[in-house]
C-alpha cells in the first residue's frame, strides 16, 4: 500500500507543470482547474510516479498534456473505463479522470453511472460549460432549455441533466460542486476527494468564453455569488447571503429558504455523511432564482470500493486453489473443460 512520502519527498506545484504549451482559449475556466489541480497534487501524500491522469476527448481532456504525470488521452466517453482498468491493475495508483459534460454525460454516460454504482476508487472531475466546445458549440446534455446553439438555432428544447442528481442517483458516495473562480474551495474539494475511498465526483461550473460566455455568471459572478450560492460545510448550518441572514429549512417534504431574524435554530445543518441520499438529492437540485446553488462537498459517505471488493475476491479465490498463476495451472497437467 501507499506509504507516507510527503516528508521525505516534498513536491511543489512546479513538479506537476509539463513542458507542453497550453492550448486553451485565453480566459477559459480550464486554466483555473489546471492550476488548482497542480497545486492539490503537490499536497497529496503520494509518490509522483503513482499519479495517473486519464481523459477522454474535448477541451477538458487536453489537461493530460499539461499535467506532468503519467497520462492517458483516451477516446471519446471512455476515460472512466480506461481509468478503472488501470486502478484495478495497480491499486497504488492515484487516478484522476478529466472529462467534460458532453464527454461524460452523453457518450460516456453509461460508464459514469456504473462507476458511481460500483464505487470504483477514482476521482472524476467534470468540466461543465454546458456546451460542446471543441467541436464548435453544439448542445450538450447539460445545455439549458432555450439556449441557442449550433444544433439548436431556435433554442434547445431538451431537458438537461443535473450532474449531481445523476451521480447521487446512481449511487455516488462522494459528490461536490465548485465554481471555476473559487480557488480555495476547489483545492479543498480536490483534497477531500483524494482522501475519499471510492468514486469521487467533482462538478466544476466552468466558463467557455467562446460559446457560452457567462453561462454561470448569475451563480458565480462577483455581485451575485453571495446570494446565489450556499457553500456547504459538514456540521455547519446552511446559511448564505451577503450578511448570512438567509438559511435553508424544511417545510413538510420540501426545502424552503427563509430569513434568520431569530437566529439559526431551525436552519438545516449539513450532514455530508448521511447514508440516506434524500437530502443530498434535494440540495443538488436547487436552482436559481428559487434557491441558491449548492457548492462544496454535498455527499461524502463511507462504503467499500469496487477496487477493494475485486482484490478481496481474487485473494479469496487464490486461497481456495493451489494454483498461484496461469503458468501453474498449465504446468499441473490437469485437463480443463470449458462448457
Amino acid at each position: 500500500m501507499q506509504t507516507d512520502v510527503k516528508e521525505n519527498n516534498p513536491l511543489t506545484r512546479k513538479d506537476f507543470v509539463s513542458d507542453q504549451a497550453v492550448r486553451w482559449c485565453p480566459g477559459c475556466g480550464d486554466f483555473m482547474i489546471l492550476a488548482n489541480m497542480q497545486k492539490a497534487f503537490a499536497n497529496m501524500n503520494h509518490k509522483k510516479e503513482n499519479f495517473l491522469s486519464v481523459s477522454g476527448i474535448g477541451c477538458s481532456s487536453r489537461i493530460t498534456y499539461y499535467l506532468d504525470t503519467y497520462g492517458i488521452h483516451s477516446i471519446h466517453g471512455r476515460a472512466i473505463a480506461v481509468a478503472t482498468g488501470a486502478k484495478l491493475a495497480n491499486p497504488d495508483l492515484n487516478v484522476w479522470v478529466f472529462t467534460g459534460d458532453g464527454d461524460c454525460m452523453a457518450i460516456g454516460g453509461n460508464h459514469f453511472i456504473h462507476a458511481c454504482r460500483r464505487n470504483t476508487d477514482l476521482n472524476i472531475i467534470i468540466f461543465n460549460n454546458r456546451i460542446y466546445g471543441m467541436t464548435k458549440g453544439q448542445s450538450s446534455p447539460t445545455t439549458p432549455v432555450g439556449l441557442k446553439t449550433k444544433t439548436s438555432p431556435e433554442g434547445s428544447y431538451e431537458t438537461p441533466f443535473n450532474i449531481g442528481e445523476v451521480a447521487i442517483g446512481a449511487g455516488a458516495t462522494f459528490f461536490a460542486r465548485v465554481p471555476d473562480n473559487d480557488h480555495a474551495l476547489m483545492e479543498d474539494v480536490m483534497m477531500q476527494a483524494y482522501h475519499h475511498k471510492g468514486t469521487s465526483v467533482i462538478e466544476v461550473l466552468q466558463n467557455c468564453v467562446i460559446f457560452t460566455d457567462g453561462i454561470h455568471e448569475q451563480i458565480t459572478g462577483r455581485d451575485t455569488k453571495n446570494d446565489n450560492q450556499v457553500i456547504l460545510e459538514h456540521g455547519k448550518p446552511m446559511v448564505f447571503g451577503s450578511d448570512k441572514k438567509l438559511g435553508l429549512r424544511v417545510d413538510g417534504m420540501r426545502l424552503i429558504k427563509a430569513g434568520l431574524e431569530n437566529g439559526t435554530g431551525k436552519t438545516l445543518v449539513h450532514d455530508a455523511g448521511e447514508m440516506n441520499s434524500l437530502m443530498h438529492l434535494a440540495l443538488v437540485k436547487m436552482q436559481i432564482p428559487d434557491f441558491p446553488v449548492a457548492m462544496g462537498v454535498i455527499r461524502k459517505v463511507d462504503s467499500q470500493s469496487y477496487s477493494e471488493g475485486v482484490h478481496q475476491a481474487i485473494a479469496s479465490a487464490r486461497k481456495r486453489t493451489s494454483f498461484k498463476s496461469v503458468t501453474d495451472l498449465f504446468q499441473s497437467g490437469n485437463t480443463w473443460q470449458i462448457e
